[in-house]
């Protein structure tokens, strides 16, 4: 079984993440998926989207879409989100060290969370760049039935 969802395109901005967490929870309920990998999912694509709206185009003065299509086989779910913003493998930011995740949240230096959560919430991440756009996939294994 293959299902591949309509893709969805929404401008680089704060204001679509609302879309992209519904065009991601649509795909999490027809592939079937539990409550928490669905979250988790949801998590990772927020955390991305996000630093692709305020890193890659807001402080870069740029403008752009961000494009997400689901691939849903029996046993994968897979999203894939491209944007045109600048290069970024979010796969090459140093883990936050362990004794800064036993501080209180005030403490910790600021970046590197979010994308540690992401890559901690999804079976496999992928990075590639290809021709000007960034491709990351999300990856999550289906339960067997």
């Amino acid at each position: 079984m293959l299902t591949k969802k309509n893709s969805l395109v929404v401008p680089g901005t704060l204001e679509s993440l609302s879309a992209l967490r519904q065009y991601t929870m649509d795909a999490c309920t027809t592939a079937g998926l539990t409550k928490d990998q669905a979250y988790g999912l949801s998590l990772a694509i927020d955390e991305i989207a996000t630093n692709i709206m305020v890193h890659g185009y807001g402080k870069n003065g740029l403008t752009g879409n961000i494009s997400i299509v689901a691939e849903i086989t029996d046993e994968n779910v897979t999203l894939v989100m491209e944007d045109t913003s600048p290069e970024f493998d979010a796969r090459k930011l140093a883990v936050p060290p362990a004794e800064s995740l036993k501080k209180p949240l005030e403490e910790r230096p600021i970046g590197g969370l979010g994308v540690y959560l992401t890559l901690q919430n999804v079976d496999r991440f992928d990075y590639q760049r290809i021709g000007g756009v960034n491709r990351n996939s999300f990856i999550i294994k289906r339960a067997k039935k």
